[in-house]
């Protein structure tokens, strides 16, 4: 297996965990069939709710569920969700800590050309700024997978985006994820490679690429981006010459400036952000705006180069 859905690893996990935990619900916004949770509400009928195209009211809706003492997974375009939606997520799920989990699909540019109303370039900036919610960006369907088990035992209120098509395969069945610890990919001293979500596979293959020339990158996956692993930010920014971080997001709130902020107060090194800039994006799909956008490996990796140079 080379590619893999993470929002089908999400909905199948919290299938399997659900029958078995009546305290798991599903809320739905009109978007079973792009969340693919249709088959959880086939199934666990008794454990499930369609609002519509209501987002606002789902969030709510979830978070009154939440507390009957039901753990519960609000799902629905990350675009909406984590805008239309903001300000519930905001008072109702984050201000009363309920046990609720905003679950963003098609984040970023999945939906790419559909154009600006659709894409979700500013939820980790929103999410992140909220107190008492948790922010995860899975990298593969794998890291998905774990992350839900996760979450289905988890209290209190989190954030996770995941995209739309399937992704390429960054960790083999049964990888271990520490979940507040990032993931170190692959080691080096010359310079460190940050990135969430499916810039991390991208990320990889710079690593490789810059390998082949005698440049031997730390690649690391930072899948929790609240709270952030500072620990592995630090040691990244004292053992390596210079830091570049690589999102599906604004440079302006994303992982880049989050990990900005501790190394500007603990370790202050050379650094670059690579992600979407200040400006209405061009319409295309995932593949060609991450080329467009200098998201692919071989930029990345030009980016590490132009750093080191400096």
């Amino acid at each position: 297996m080379t590619k893999a859905s993470c929002r089908k690893a999400f909905t199948s996990t919290l299938q399997v965990v659900a029958r078995q935990r009546p305290d798991i619900w599903a809320v739905a916004t009109d978007s079973r069939g792009s969340v693919t949770i249709s088959p959880f509400f086939n199934e666990l009928t008794e454990q499930s709710v369609e609002l519509g195209i209501a987002e606002q009211n789902a969030v709510a809706v979830a978070a009154g569920i939440s507390l009957t003492g039901k753990n519960v997974f609000v799902t629905g375009p990350a675009a909406f969700l984590a805008a239309r939606s903001f300000e519930q997520v905001k008072v109702d799920v984050a201000y009363n800590e309920a046990n609720v989990k905003i679950i963003g699909v098609s984040g970023g540019v999945s939906y790419g050309p559909l154009g600006g109303t659709h894409t979700s370039l500013h939820d980790i900036a929103s999410m992140r700024a909220l107190p008492n919610i948790r922010v995860y960006i899975p990298s593969d369907a794998v890291q998905a997978s774990a992350v839900t088990k996760h979450l289905t035992d988890y209290k209190g209120p989190v954030y996770m985006r995941t995209g739309r098509g399937d992704v390429e395969v960054v960790y083999p069945e049964g990888e271990a994820f520490e979940m507040e610890k990032a993931k170190i990919i692959r080691d080096g001293s010359d310079a460190a490679i940050i990135a969430c979500g499916e810039m991390v596979y991208h990320a990889k293959l710079a690593g490789d690429l810059l390998a082949d020339r005698g440049i031997n990158v730390r690649v690391i996956d930072m899948f929790c981006i609240k709270p952030l692993d500072a620990e592995t930010i630090i040691k990244a920014a004292r053992e390596t010459k210079a830091l570049v971080t690589v999102e599906e997001h604004s440079v302006f709130g994303g992982l880049g400036e989050a990990v900005a902020h501790i190394v500007v107060e603990n370790a202050p090194a050379p650094m670059k952000i690579l992600g979407f800039p200040d400006e209405e994006y061009k319409i295309g799909n995932s593949t060609e705006l991450f080329d467009y956008y200098g998201l692919t490996a071989k930029k990345i990796a030009g980016g590490v180069l132009r750093l080191l140079e400096k």
